[in-house]
């Protein structure tokens, strides 16, 4: 069978890769080399420089574009490297449309970097896309999209936000971050550009940063690549290894982060002390019905408040925890906990965050794979 019609969890192993020409290694080498002998100006076996290419990070490109069903895969030194090179393919008076509810270091790329380049942000509720169609003018050439979103967990309609966008002649970037490729894959639902902090599912073990960006259209391909190179912000070869052996038990991973999240979850919400829950598994949960349609599954990032919703409490809480860790980022195979007005959403002002519901007693989990008992005896003693 072709690998490029293998089922997704084949794909996580087998998409985009072949045995090292050399002396076939099942896995790529780690090519930790800047440069490339040419037998003359010119004349060479693919490779010049790596900033430019690297062939352990072709394996992984190769890869990338294979299990998010694309036709080229870029990778950078980090997801926020990726998001930067998107938004240098805008001009000056250009304009962005984005999810209101989003990571605190993409507003802050976005508000604090490209807005003094003269482009413009709109950060609105998308799942409204009324809302959304009252900010496109002349000037509009982006929707920027996080769904699930970071950290309120909403639900944007890939699929209805792809129309819009085709009848206004607008890109429509999706950060697939917090779902991964095993749940949903955005090109197949009629993205232009997929983004990824690989550092997160896709790398899975927290041990590497990087960035990913998957596109269908080769043109738009050869301008990210152009930015890319010209830019530097490439990975090293041995962060590449990293990913791409992650990549390898992404679906075994994953099914296990569905299956804790879905326990993790329900204890939360039967639980007498927590007041809200933030889950798209859950049947009121907003945009669940388009969930159901662009998900596989529901992920393992859950949100919560407790009833008591002060900033002493959620701190008292999250510091509590023994088995859930007290750090930044997800997707690991261990079960983190997070406060995001403090931590990751910490850059955007407080009146921002608490419009959209990022208030100071809000607490993010991004449940691991460990025993789910042990993952609900811990939170049971931190909330006793």
């Amino acid at each position: 069978m072709a690998k490029d019609k293998l089922k997704f969890n084949s794909r996580t192993i087998h998409g985009g890769q072949e045995p090292d020409k050399a002396y076939g290694s099942v896995m790529p080498p780690v090519y930790l080399t800047s440069t490339y002998a040419q037998s003359k100006p010119g004349a060479h076996l693919g490779y010049e420089y790596s900033r430019s290419h690297n062939p352990t990070r072709t394996a992984l490109e190769q890869s990338l574009a294979s299990i998010e069903s694309g036709n080229h895969a870029l990778a950078f030194a980090s997801g926020m490297a990726a998001i930067d090179a998107v938004i240098k393919l805008l001009s000056p008076g250009d304009e962005v449309i984005s999810t209101n509810d989003l990571y605190g270091g993409t507003y802050r790329i976005f508000t604090k970097v490209f807005a003094h380049y003269g482009v413009k942000f709109h950060f609105v509720p998308m799942g409204d896309i009324d809302e959304v169609k009252k900010h496109i003018n002349n000037n509009t050439k982006l929707l920027w999209v996080e769904t699930p979103t970071n950290p309120l967990m909403q639900v944007i309609d890939i699929k209805a936000m792809s129309i819009l966008a085709k009848e206004n002649q607008l890109m429509l970037a999706v950060d697939n971050t917090f779902a991964s490729p095993y749940l949903q894959r955005p090109l197949e639902l009629g993205a232009d550009i997929v983004m990824h902090s690989a550092t997160k599912y896709l790398g899975g073990h927290s041990d590497v940063v990087l960035g990913a960006l998957v596109v269908h259209d080769s043109e738009l391909a050869n301008r990210l690549a152009f930015i890319q190179n010209a830019s530097g912000a490439v990975p090293g070869p041995m962060d590449a290894f990293l990913v791409l052996r992650g990549i390898k038990t992404l679906h075994v991973r994953m099914q296990r982060h569905c299956e804790n999240g879905r326990i993790v979850a329900a204890f939360l919400k039967g639980h007498p002390q927590i007041q809200k829950v933030y889950w798209p598994g859950f049947s009121d949960h907003p945009n669940h019905e388009v969930a159901k349609t662009q998900m596989d599954d529901f992920g393992g990032m859950i949100s919560f408040v407790h009833k008591d919703s002060s900033l002493e409490k959620a701190v008292s809480i999250v510091s509590s925890l023994n088995v859930f860790t007290l750090a930044e980022s997800l997707g690991g195979v261990e079960s983190l906990a997070g406060h995001p007005a403090s931590m990751t959403h910490a850059s955007i002002p407080k009146e921002e965050r608490e419009k959209t519901g990022v208030t100071d007693g809000l607490i993010r989990l991004s449940v691991g794979i460990e025993d789910s008992e042990d993952l609900i005896a811990d939170l049971a003693q931190a909330l006793g």
